[in-house]
């Protein structure tokens, strides 16, 4: 008989209670504890959980008996100090939502932990899981190796949180780094290498610039451009624009190599897709060869229990499926490391600096 593996959650927002439905749809699993401080927030997690443990820190989280993982889902910046509390007070095995961190200085801190931690620590990089995005992972090869990547991101602007947390860089590490680690994410898995420099452009043109907190207008981006260079001397370039909701598709990642081109196009979130246009799009792979010519299409379609259980194409469910593989001990090690997330938030603060500098930023050899 299969053991229940007993979870706990830090963080019960919009994206908290994704992970819970996710939770949910796996077998043999359990929420037993949430620790969630907004009472509109904790209601509605409370709805989705009926047997969980509704407490009131951290510290009460992890004194819940037979917790066999944490799950952090908590506004970016409290992530380093919450892994650093479950560190030197009850170490279990981790899933801690993207971005990893937002301070530089908290790299040194995550890389010292990485040392000495005794259980597996999973990044949530959930764009890797997203079907039709898969798909052009496992088929990459047919480029003859990726030269030129492109993704591009059209999509809604960024939805309230609570608190408004995410109105302001301090909180965020910025756009790129919020919205964007993902994709810098993507571009290490696809190429296969380190990026070695880093340039940037973009702004905030449209979006909260008529909203003010506290008397602060939000600081964040809401469109730019990112180029990335390789290690491998492969290119990558991301494309982000926050205010192209009328799109048919919300990501469309092109991979080109000598022989052939791989797309993936991924639509958004179907609560979105407006009901007059009937049916929201289906994702698709497109491979387009250089001989013979002639691009071929498939369809990926994504299961409905899945599309249901939150905005991101299934990829949750995914993730959700390999960590607790690696918690029954039939996985090795996180398919989505530590590292993979620290690079990817350093791609993004580098970004960042690119932008606001004007200059390039190169990473050490």
């Amino acid at each position: 008989m299969t053991r229940t593996i007993h979870y706990g959650l830090i963080g019960c927002g919009m994206m908290g209670q994704e992970h819970l439905h996710n939770i949910a749809l796996l077998d043999d699993t359990r929420v037993s504890a949430i620790f969630e401080p907004d009472a509109e927030m904790a209601k509605v997690a409370q709805e989705i959980a009926p047997d969980a443990k509704m407490v009131s820190s951290v510290a009460e989280l992890l004194a819940v008996e037979d917790l066999d993982c944490v799950v952090i889902v908590s506004p970016n910046h409290l992530h380093v100090n919450q892994i650093e509390e479950i560190a030197l007070t009850h170490p279990l095995p981790l899933l801690v939502e993207k971005p990893l961190f937002t301070d530089p200085a908290d790299a040194t801190r995550l890389e010292a932990l990485q040392r000495d931690y005794p259980h597996p620590i999973w990044v949530a990089m959930e764009y890797r899981y997203m079907p039709p995005i898969a798909a052009l992972i496992s088929e990459a090869q047919a480029t003859g190796g990726v030269k030129m990547l492109s993704i591009r991101e059209h999509r809604f602007p960024f939805l309230e949180k609570v608190g408004n947390w995410n109105r302001f860089n301090r909180n965020t590490g910025g756009t790129f780094v919020e919205k964007c680690c993902h994709f810098f994410d993507l571009m290490r898995l696809i190429l296969q290498s380190d990026p070695v420099r880093v340039t940037a452009s973009g702004g905030q043109a449209v979006n909260h610039l008529d909203e003010a907190y506290e008397g602060e207008t939000p600081d964040i981006l809401d469109h730019g451009y990112v180029i990335v260079d390789f290690a491998s001397g492969a290119r990558a370039m991301l494309e982000l624009c926050m205010f192209a909701e009328g799109s048919r598709y919300q990501e469309e990642i092109s991979a080109v190599g000598p022989d052939a081109k791989i797309e993936a196009l991924v639509p958004g979130p179907g609560r979105f897709w407006p009901e007059h246009l009937g049916e929201p799009p289906v994702p698709q792979v497109i491979v387009s060869p250089r001989d013979p010519k002639g691009p071929i299409a498939k369809d990926i379609p994504v299961d409905p229990r899945l599309l249901a259980a939150g905005d991101h194409n299934g990829s949750i469910f995914y993730q959700h499926q390999g960590f607790l593989a690696v918690l029954r001990g039939e996985k090795a090690r996180p398919e989505v490391t530590l590292q993979d997330g620290l690079w990817a938030v350093k791609m993004g603060l580098a970004a960042q600096e690119a932008l606001e500098t004007g200059e390039a930023v190169r990473f050490a050899s």
